[in-house]
């Protein structure tokens, strides 16, 4: 019996829609706070590349972000030819891949010997309060739960995916912006001028109720204020570093091939397998 490809997570023509829709020159204040934290870790890095390309859904927003940059979609199929680029940046557009491992190894297969890897995507605590205020309503309202918040990777995952990939020196962090809002009506405006509202397979296609989203706004003022009689919204962004492999990089060494002993080091003893410390301890 054939394997058969397991059912997709997103509904992509739905999510080119609602990127289509997006007006981020309203709402692209995420975008901003990403290009500015990948513009720190260019710098820290100190080094000039001459063949950038950026991967993002949204090219317009992150065309002319690094001079000569070949800007291409997300697609399944990323549009870069192997070894070609020294630097590849996938941009606001991982936390939305069916398949987040083959679109960093696409990357990585993109980029030159001890070429860089930069992603920026939202994390494991984006809008953890709509999520919960949506469920509780759902469960009060309509008796069940149904998907309507995509899941987001904690950041322990998400840099897994770097040593999944075949990335030497990966290292992953992340920052949280907390935003404040009038009302519901008026974060999910927001997300949808993001383009990034509910586009998951699953979801249920039927028309909400307005019962459930007048009680989510009930919930959501009460459970997640804010000053001023305001909401509040948790956005991560994840930032997810990696290098191709090369000889000239740091490399760990091998178990059992350190010069100095640890225990000198910290000027106290060691002992062996069978010692028992606290019976072996002389009196005081």
């Amino acid at each position: 019996m054939k394997n058969q490809r397991p059912a997709a997570l997103v509904d992509r023509p739905a999510l080119a829609r609602h990127r289509a829709r997006a007006r981020l020159d309203q709402a692209g204040f995420l975008h901003d706070e990403a290009r500015f934290e990948l513009q720190e870790r260019l710098i820290d890095v100190n080094r000039s590349f001459t063949r950038p390309a950026i991967v993002t859904p949204f090219p317009a927003e992150w065309d002319g972000f690094l001079p000569g940059a070949v800007v291409v979609p997300d697609a399944e199929v990323i549009d870069l030819a192997p070894g070609a680029q020294d630097l590849v940046i996938h941009a606001m557009g991982l936390h939305w891949a069916d398949d987040p491992v083959g679109q960093i190894v696409q990357c990585r297969r993109a980029l030159a010997p001890d070429g860089l890897f930069l992603a920026v995507c939202f994390a494991g605590e984006t809008l953890g309060e709509l999520r919960a205020a949506l469920g509780q309503a759902e469960i009060e309202t309509l008796g069940g739960l149904s998907p309507r918040i995509a899941p987001m990777g904690e950041l322990r995952d998400l840099g897994g995916l770097l040593q999944r990939a075949g990335f030497a020196l990966p290292v992953a962090d992340s920052t949280r912006r907390e935003v404040h809002y009038a009302t519901l009506p008026d974060l999910m405006a927001d997300l949808r001028a993001m383009g990034e509202t509910n586009a998951l397979a699953s979801r249920h296609r039927a028309p909400t109720p307005r019962r459930l989203f007048r009680r989510a706004a009930e919930i959501y003022a009460a459970g997640f204020p804010a000053e001023g009689g305001r909401i509040r919204a948790t956005f991560e962004l994840a930032f997810l570093t990696g290098w191709t492999p090369h000889e000239s990089q740091q490399k760990p060494l091998r178990p059992g091939s350190a010069n100095t002993r640890l225990a000198d080091a910290l000027q106290t003893t060691e002992f062996d397998d069978t010692a028992t410390p606290v019976l072996d301890r002389e009196p005081d």
